[in-house]
Parts: C-alpha cells; structure tokens; sequence
C-alpha cells in the first residue's frame, strides 16, 4: 500500500497551478486556446423529470461570471469519450457500525461494473486521516475490485482533507470526464479545509465529486448507528458546488437509484468553453440554459489568469 500523508499546504501545492494567494486554488486542468486561454466547464442538463436532455446547441446555453455574461466559444459533447474515476472509500472507525462498509464495497462493485477497460480507468482511495492510495489508475477494473479486498476501519476522519487530496490527483488525468466517487457516513473529525474552501479546490480544477451517504438512521433500539447525512448537509453543498451530486444510499433501493443517476451524467455531459474575465482570482459562475424548464448542474468556480 501506498500511504499519503497530506495537509493543506502539501495538497494545495499539489495542483497544477497555485493562482489566487487568498484562494489557494489551481487553474483547471482542461483548457483551450483561441487568442486567449479559455476556461472549460462540463456540465449535465434535466428536464423537470430528471431525464437527461442531449441535444442542446451552444444558443441553448448562458455563462454568467460574476453577474456578467461571457462568450460562449464552443460546446462538445462526446458519449464515447474515456472516464477516469476515483473511488474514495472512508476508512475511519466509524465505518464499522452497521453495515457502512458493505454498502460502499457493493456500490463500488455496482460502479466499476458500467465501466469500459477498453477507454476507461479508475483508482481507489480510503483514508482516514491519511489519504491512502490502494490501487492506482489502471484500465484493469478486476484489479482496482480486488482492492476493496484491503480496506480496512480505524482511526478519525478527514474527510474534507481527503477529497481535496483525491480531486488534486484526478484533476491530472488527462481526460475529458473525470470524478471522485465518495463513500462515506459522513462523520467528520480531524479535518484541516473546511467544506467550502474542498469545494474550491474541487470546482476551480473541474473535478465533479458525487457523494454517496451510507450511514444508516438510529432507532431507540440502536442509537449507536450513524445518523445518515441530509441532502442540506455541508458535504451534500460541497458535491454540488463541484458540479457532482449527493446520494442517500442507506438502502439497496436508494443506492441503485443513485448509481443509475451518476452513471447517466458520467456519460451525457456538454463540455462548455467559454472566455474568463480579465480580473485574476476565484470567480463564482453560473451555467443555465434559455429554457427555464432545464437544471443545469456545473462547478460553481474558476480561477482566471491574466486574461494574456
């Protein structure tokens, strides 16, 4: 195995570029060039039924920075395009109430499943207030399954710390989708970031993060069982502030529900450019479409440059 020990300036240094001092966040890792360095957003689109919506043009789409509208410079959108997908499995001590642990092996197995060896690879991750690393990125999918094999419970958690050290390593895959798959019951006790600054770093590099919530609810019977986490919760925030998403998963029903959910965004994504603002530093975005029946999921920041 692997160890990695991180902190919040080991991590920051990690990414590809330190670009706002009061920020401490990276350029995104997928840019294009037209006269001028172009930032890139990846983004899903529903109807009010929650059904993916595949056909929009760049016309359909509106960037707003800073309450400023930007120029939309090109739209992709690419089914066939390779995945690259870290597995984040929480292995703290707490992981060993109920049956956490099986759910987040079984929704792993569920996951690397929908998986094509052949274009895509993925890594896995635990961590307690380590980031350990058990299987690096390989196409080889019997290879990252045999890792669930080794994880194992003790210790605190730093579950912030280690998904910003887990998105700092995806964001080098060179590939137009990319995600951490988080596994977790959402018990956090030693972290250095806090939620929002995970979902800077997280946002401004592009790397979705999807939360999958394992813990189960206690009874009178059994209070000891973790408290699952709400859909209004600060790791729920930070997943949608990526662009990712949060899943109750304390049930096989519900797991499946958001497996399916994330398999479908992973595959039917746009890929926006569009030109940054001349002001260096965090800036908050907004992507949504002209059709006010359409959601639009995306990161929330970017860190412009120069505007060179």
């Amino acid at each position: 195995m692997v160890l990695r020990r991180f902190s919040p300036f080991v991590t920051l240094l990690s990414l590809v570029m330190v670009a706002s001092a009061s920020a401490q966040t990276a350029e995104p890792a997928i840019t294009f060039r037209s006269g001028v360095e172009l930032v890139s957003v990846t983004a899903v689109v529903r109807d009010k039924k929650g059904r993916v919506v595949r056909s929009l043009t760049p016309k359909d789409f509106v960037v707003v920075d800073g309450g400023q509208p930007r120029k939309i410079v090109s739209l992709h959108a690419d089914e066939t395009a390779p995945a690259s997908i870290a597995f984040l499995v929480d292995g703290s001590g707490s992981m060993r109430v109920g049956t956490s642990l099986d759910s987040s092996k079984t929704i792993c197995n569920w996951l690397l499943t929908t998986l094509d060896q052949k274009r895509d690879d993925a890594a896995l991750f635990t961590f307690d207030t380590r980031l350990i690393k058990l299987r690096d990125f390989t196409g080889s999918i019997d290879h990252v399954r045999s890792g669930l094999n080794e994880l194992e419970q003790f210790g605190a958690t730093s579950i912030y710390d280690a998904i910003a050290g887990a998105s700092a390593i995806v964001a080098e895959r060179a590939r137009n989708r990319r995600a951490v798959i988080v596994l977790t019951d959402g018990s956090d006790n030693a972290s250095s970031y806090t939620p929002q600054e995970v979902a800077w770093i997280a946002s401004t590099i592009d790397v979705p993060v999807y939360v999958f919530a394992v813990g189960g609810i206690p009874t009178p019977d059994d209070p000891e069982v973790n408290v699952v986490l709400t859909q209004t919760s600060p790791l729920a925030e930070l997943a949608r502030a990526t662009g990712g998403d949060f899943f109750v998963a304390n049930s096989p029903a519900l797991a499946v529900s958001g497996i399916t959910r994330l398999v479908d965004e992973l595959r039917h994504q746009y890929l926006i450019a569009f030109e940054p603002s001349s002001t260096r530093g965090l800036r908050k975005i907004e992507i949504r479409t002209q059709k006010t029946n359409l959601r639009v999921s995306s990161r929330k920041w970017y860190t412009s440059g120069s505007g060179e």
